[in-house]
């Protein structure tokens, strides 16, 4: 793979697909943030429920895993699985072979207010993907 050329200034376009994409991408963000409000939550705590249903395995993902993929350190981690355990929306479970490390899993009202703000979010990210879609095609076409 040939190395990008730095010596040439980026065309005013490469900006405004920049722009356009940021644009888009933060208006989601932000709408995400007033979804999960409205549905009484905090967005930190529905990006937690997230990672917990999103993971793939049958015990949960640790609390280290799910600092991982929300980007935040593990004690802030366990706060957050210990606010959303005392709104009743998962459980912590220590590991019966690890008992260092601890599990999390939805609760069947954590599952339904998941349930509830993804059927929302799965029909603004097919609008979001088509702006996206659209900026990447006039990428192509330069």
């Amino acid at each position: 793979m040939a190395s990008p050329d730095h010596s040439q200034s980026l065309p005013a376009e490469d900006y405004q697909r920049l722009l356009a994409f940021r644009t888009e991408l933060r208006s989601f963000l932000r709408w995400s943030e007033e979804a999960a409000h409205e549905a009484g939550l905090t967005p930190s705590i529905h990006q937690l429920l997230l990672v917990v249903r999103g993971d793939g395995s049958s015990a949960g993902p640790t609390i280290g895993q799910a600092a991982e993929n929300l980007h935040v350190r593990h004690h802030s981690a366990v706060e957050l699985a210990q606010r959303a355990e005392a709104m009743g929306l998962l459980v912590r479970e220590r590991d019966p072979l690890d008992h260092r490390r601890v599990h999390l899993r939805l609760t069947d009202q954590g599952s339904a207010r998941l349930e509830s703000l993804t059927r929302e979010h799965l029909s603004r990210i097919v609008a979001l993907a088509d702006v996206l879609e659209g900026v990447v095609r006039n990428a192509e076409d330069l």
